[in-house]
């Protein structure tokens, strides 16, 4: 079976939709890295209620949430690839995805001092 791509733009926009749900779902539902980060965001946004943080508070809130878990959406889709195309350990492999680990490092990092900034105050 050979792949068509739909070029209306209704339907093909929601063709794109349903596989970017599938993917989601898939993520959340298999990848331990994200299982985790999930469930950290639903902690979050649990402790942002119980807070009543600001309005403000919430868009850096959950601009951090986005970016750690689109960024690990992609540093699993380059794990794949990489594991896909060499199976086995390679030098050059493990340097990519050191990389694009070292890439979620820098979200989580960003993610981590956005919660104290919002959260330290709260205990204070």
């Amino acid at each position: 079976m050979e792949f068509q791509k739909d070029n209306t733009f209704v339907s093909g926009r929601l063709k794109s939709v349903t596989f970017a749900v599938k993917g989601a779902i898939k993520l959340v539902t298999t990848e331990h890295s994200i299982i985790v980060q999930f469930s950290i965001a639903i902690i979050m946004t649990i402790a942002g209620f119980y807070f009543n943080i600001t309005r403000t508070e919430w868009l850096f809130q959950t601009l951090a949430i986005g970016l750690v878990m689109s960024i690990e959406g992609l540093n699993t889709a380059v794990e794949k690839t990489a594991d896909f195309i060499h199976p086995n350990y390679h030098e050059r492999i493990g340097f990519i995805k050191d990389i694009a680990a070292g890439a979620v490092f820098f979200a989580a990092l960003t993610a981590v001092a956005i919660g104290f900034i919002i959260y330290i105050p709260k205990f204070l």
